[in-house]
């Protein structure tokens, strides 16, 4: 890998993959190349990056025919099903956003926080996890090193966002009295909708039973029981969670865990209930950083923490974790 790559975005005119574009700009990420890919409806766009114009080319099997180091899909699974392995097969590590090759066992999922050096262990293609699962992933990782969990309870608000512009026009449009119902079952406006994807046999979400597995395979620990509650809520922007955990060793006092939590990269601990002070939607949206607060002693068991979780489900939730893959790939270089 160079220090400089070539980049191709695949889906870029989308909205996780605009947000690339965005985050590879904010980021001051270092390529030499250039290349934006997306349907045939989208191509000849002309977008600007950096302060230089590019044009949208339509993606197809030969895109990849040119020197392409990392390429950075957000186009949908039938996508990255089709071309993930073709862009491999002709020697680029391609970064997926969908949830096409997370459960693969040849494929690594990866947050950079938390289990980096599964990044290097790739046959072409990295899954980048759920959204919901990142923000989770980085805010455990301190305290699943420390103490062990056993026993972890999601209880998720999801923004909008994460059903892309469908979602987004369905509150904006439910905001003004105008029901319409492109994304969800049921009007999102005024409405929290117990249901991300669909049903399967044992009750559960498919959005539900994403977190289960890919928190086992991100910490590598298939004995952690996990039970998940998914809730689509009319926020704009950037997902809330309740976690409760549970830990195979004691703790101390409650500022033992808020040290760890203050301390671990990529978490901002934002927590002085007296002050109102915890973490917010709103604030949290266009930032990288995993924001915990809210955070106290689950009394109901020996050891265990309950923690608020906020994070931008757009950015660190898909395309800031996407690219800081890609920074992991070029540090060895």
């Amino acid at each position: 890998m160079k220090k400089n790559p070539n980049i191709a975005v695949v889906g870029a005119t989308g909205l996780v993959g605009s947000t690339f574009i965005k985050v590879l700009e904010d980021r001051d990420f270092p390529y030499d190349n250039l290349y934006l890919f997306a349907s045939a409806k989208s191509a000849g766009k002309v977008l600007t990056v950096k302060g230089k114009e590019y044009t949208v080319e339509e993606l197809t099997a030969e895109s990849f025919d040119r020197d392409i180091d990392i390429a950075l899909f957000s186009a949908g699974g039938g996508t990255s099903e089709t071309f993930a392995p073709i862009a491999a097969s002709k020697g680029v590590v391609v970064v997926d956003n969908s949830s096409q090759w997370r459960m693969h066992d040849e494929v690594p999922l990866v947050v950079p926080e938390v289990n980096p050096e599964a990044a290097f262990k790739h046959n072409g293609i990295i899954a980048n996890p759920n959204c919901s699962t990142i923000q989770a992933m980085v805010a455990m990782k301190p305290l699943h090193d420390k103490y062990g969990i056993k026993r972890v309870v999601y209880s998720t608000y999801q923004a909008v966002s994460g059903s892309g512009v469908k979602g987004v026009r369905d509150l904006e449009e439910g905001l003004k009295g105008n029901d319409i119902m492109t994304a969800y079952p049921h009007p999102i406006a005024g409405n929290c909708i117990p249901q991300i994807d669909v049903f399967l046999d044992n009750g559960y979400t498919k959005e539900e039973m994403k977190m289960v597995n890919e928190t086992h395979k991100i910490l590598e620990d298939d004995s952690i029981r996990v039970t998940v509650t998914t809730v689509r809520v009319p926020v704009l922007n950037s997902h809330s969670e309740a976690i409760n955990l549970e830990f195979d060793k004691e703790f101390g006092d409650i500022q033992e865990i808020k040290d760890d939590l203050a301390n671990f990269p990529g978490i901002i601990l934002q927590d002085d209930p007296a002050n109102s002070v915890y973490p917010l939607a709103r604030e949290a949206a266009g930032k990288d950083e995993v924001f915990v607060g809210r955070v106290r002693r689950d009394f109901s068991v020996d050891s265990g923490v309950n923690l608020w979780v906020v994070a931008d489900n757009i950015r660190k939730g898909a395309a800031t974790n996407a690219i800081q893959i890609a920074e992991l790939l070029i540090s060895r270089a």
